[in-house]
């Protein structure tokens, strides 16, 4: 049976949250991004779902208690005699909600164009079918992702456990400017008119920085084989275990060069440690980075700049602690042991999230 909107649930608009807001508050309030503050009061009942009416008008949120919603997002309340919430939820969450937006500049979303939306609504007993089935497979995925943040958190744990925490150097370490350890600098510069159609991958920032956070090797600019062979000769190339580091935007984010990685990348946005010291390790220097000391290093060097930019010269001031090497090559066997579970459970992830769209696509076309 096909549907309208309209003839299976109400919309409810959401109002200013000024007037109710209160951080002692019983009820969520609750925006198109998440809860934004707590209420005395609430405006929606359990159990509905939430539409960005500006904004983030493609991210359903399902909320099982009482909530205010402000006046940026809509409460979609089914008729459970006819719709369960939860079959609404996923329902919402394969629907392209962009394709309805009334603007150019803020996707924004109308409650005459929600209620004229239409859908596939089986009988009761098949929406708990279909709900149940995606319950599960979404259960499993939350708990992956769950089982990779712990392996993180292990790591960092396991970091501090054998080398102290770094911002007290509680384990009274030597301690180094990184410029005594490696040297920092960047690429060559290579000009609009030096780049190619294909070739090898030209790194810039956005795409270092989706190898490090999503393993994910792709790049929109090359440069022509001839000139990374030449680059490559003059000793202008990264090799395998050397750290590039990023320099613009999020700062301090370490990529170590693979064995197979062949690519070349951009001047100013990315730093280049290379020639490590033979007393430490690459793998240590960039865990080192992503904890909080080095952290705040960064940001007290950034102090009165007004664009988040870490120059060579602040790279080379970094004070680093130095541990027994021995030491650094317990820590990278435990991580590479670490670094095999989560591969493992990262491939289940990634099976899991290939079922949930399929099984979004079958039910929900």
């Amino acid at each position: 049976m096909r549907v309208r909107f309209s003839d299976v649930l109400n919309i409810i608009n959401g109002k200013n949250q000024k007037q109710v807001e209160n951080p002692n508050g019983k009820y969520p309030i609750y925006g198109s991004g998440g809860i934004m503050g707590y209420a005395d009061s609430y405006i929606c009942e359990p159990n509905t779902v939430i539409i960005g009416r500006k904004g983030s008008i493609n991210k359903p949120i399902y909320v099982e208690v009482p909530f205010w919603n402000v006046d940026t997002a809509f409460g979609l309340y089914a008729d459970k005699s006819k719709l369960i919430p939860k079959y609404l939820y996923y329902f919402c969450e394969k629907f392209d909600f962009e394709k309805l937006s009334t603007t150019v500049t803020i996707p924004s979303l109308t409650k005459a164009n929600l209620l004229d939306i239409e859908m596939q609504l089986p009988p009761l007993d098949e929406q708990y079918r279909i709900v149940g089935v995606l319950d599960k497979v979404c259960g499993l995925i939350v708990k992956r992702q769950s089982q990779l943040n712990m392996l993180d958190e292990l790591v960092k744990s396991r970091f501090i456990e054998m080398f102290g925490d770094p911002e007290y150097n509680t384990k009274n370490l030597p301690v180094f400017k990184l410029s005594k350890l490696c040297n920092v600098g960047s690429s060559k510069r290579i000009y609009q008119s030096e780049q190619s159609a294909a070739g090898i991958p030209f790194l810039r920032i956005s795409d270092l920085n989706d190898r490090i956070d999503k393993g994910i090797e792709t790049s929109e600019l090359f440069i022509p084989f001839e000139k990374y062979t030449e680059l490559h000769e003059q000793g202008l190339v990264p090799e395998f275990g050397d750290i590039l580091v990023t320099s613009r935007g999020t700062l301090g984010k370490c990529y170590i060069v693979k064995k197979t990685d062949n690519f070349y990348f951009q001047d100013g946005m990315i730093s280049w440690l290379s020639e490590m010291d033979e007393n430490v390790t690459s793998l240590y220097i960039a865990h080192l980075f992503a904890m909080p000391d080095i952290q705040k290093q960064i940001a007290n060097l950034q102090v009165g700049s007004t664009v988040a930019y870490l120059s060579i010269a602040m790279l080379k001031k970094l004070d680093i602690m130095l541990p027994p090497l021995e030491t650094q090559h317990q820590y990278s066997v435990f991580v590479q042991q670490t670094d095999k579970l989560e591969l493992a459970v990262q491939k289940s992830l990634e099976k899991l999230e290939i079922l949930k769209k399929s099984l979004m696509q079958q039910y929900f076309g």
